[in-house]
């Protein structure tokens, strides 16, 4: 688990659905995994309203709807995310935007909603925008996705902005630019880095240096690079897959214990950051 700010506890593994709800055809079987991935024991969930504009939290709220009446999960189970445009993020538009998230979703709140990344609305107004649907009972808290330390340094210098929760970016193996500076800098505020793309959208996976290290464990180079990330403290891993084989592979990454040896090849063959390189986006 990786302790927020506020005291609370979250999965230190969750699913990404980048790619969901943008093809009709794939709904029903888009529904069927999430179903599986709460089964398997996923217990946060993170979109966005631009993930097939809306259609991925049309999926997930159909997925979430079914597995809640037969009783797989409670509300109060499940963390679910979401990030609002930027172009959203204004008081007035924010809160349509996030009204239409809850709608599609079929919830009454969200547990964290993120700005997707630097716009040009102000940042103390996307501030205040945010407290004004805590206030309303949308959200629970809020983060931002795709912030630098830059930006994070000129977010909480205004008004209200240490109260971000959360910060999401690109973090893998191959992109470990955020541990240079980035990382120890959330982790010395509790604010949790949620990384996405932990496997380079599967690229990763035929990697040889991670499949010496898997042969070792009997598991799959996918697990440990995940397991690798899942070992940084304060860091919350959200591979996404829609593909039923990889999602209980992905779950099983959150019982790999890499040793100090595993660790050791890991960053010959993925040296850490040794400077400060700029944020990789996706």
């Amino acid at each position: 688990m990786v302790p927020l700010a506020d005291g609370s506890q979250w999965p230190a593994l969750g699913l990404g659905t980048w790619r969901y709800g943008e093809t009709a055809g794939h709904r029903a079987a888009e529904v069927r995994a999430l179903r599986l991935a709460l089964e398997c024991g996923y217990r946060l969930i993170d979109t966005a309203e631009m993930y097939g504009e809306g259609g991925a939290e049309a999926v997930i709220g159909e997925a979430l709807a079914g597995a809640m009446a037969d009783r797989v999960v409670r509300r109060d189970d499940i963390l679910v995310v979401s990030k609002v445009y930027p172009h959203n993020a204004g008081r007035t538009a924010m809160r349509k935007a996030c009204e239409a998230s809850l709608k599609r979703l079929g919830l009454h709140r969200l547990d964290l909603y993120l700005l997707h990344w630097p716009g040009n609305v102000p940042l103390a107004e996307t501030v205040a925008a945010f407290e004004d649907l805590i206030q309303r009972g949308h959200i629970a808290r809020w983060g931002v996705s795709n912030f630098d330390t830059g930006d994070l340094l000129e977010l909480a210098a205004l008004p209200g902005g240490s109260a971000c929760a959360a910060n999401q970016v690109y973090l893998s193996l191959r992109e470990r630019g955020p541990e240079f500076d980035l990382l120890p800098w959330q982790q010395d505020r509790s604010m949790p880095l949620m990384a996405y793309s932990p496997i380079d959208q599967g690229a990763l996976a035929g990697h040889e240096a991670l499949a010496r290290v898997a042969r070792r464990h009997a598991a799959t180079p996918v697990q440990v690079a995940l397991s690798a990330l899942l070992m940084l403290p304060g860091v919350i891993v959200i591979p996404k897959s829609s593909n039923p084989a990889r999602l209980r592979e992905n779950w099983g990454a959150g019982a790999l214990r890499l040793t100090a040896e595993d660790r050791a090849d890991l960053d010959g063959a993925f040296p850490p950051p040794s400077r400060k390189r700029p944020l990789a986006m996706l």
